[in-house]
């Protein structure tokens, strides 16, 4: 069973999850009931995902120097982490002295077998 007395190691580099190490207890998170019987423990805290965004957000902006940003989100499974993403990026930007052009459009993947087939959207 997950331990809650145990931490996940911290190494400097963001959250490193060993293979051995059990998890959270589900008694320290509420979640939807229909997962109850389904989950037996919790890797990583949603606190701790949101954390790691609004840093790389803080990263991406220090990195860029204030340029405009064209941000391409890969979907469908990357949707969710590139909206929180863009939208940390505009509180960093609402905040600062200077106004940061964002642009945002996606990208479709689709996989087979032994072939990946990428669509990427017409820039003109």
């Amino acid at each position: 069973m997950a331990g809650s007395s145990e931490e996940a190691p911290d190494y400097g580099r963001g959250v490193v999850i060993m293979d051995d190490w059990p998890g959270y207890d589900l008694n320290l998170f509420t979640y939807p009931q229909h997962y109850y019987g389904d989950l037996e423990y919790v890797l990583i805290p949603h606190g701790i995902i949101v954390d790691r965004i609004e840093r790389l957000a803080k990263d991406i902006m220090k990195d860029i120097g204030y340029s405009d940003i064209m941000v391409l989100c890969v979907l469908k499974g990357g949707y969710k982490f590139c909206a929180d993403l863009v939208e940390h990026l505009k509180n960093i930007s609402r905040n600062s002295d200077r106004f940061v052009s964002m642009k945002v459009d996606f990208i479709r993947l689709k996989s087979y077998r032994t072939q990946k087939v990428f669509t990427l959207p017409r820039l003109v």
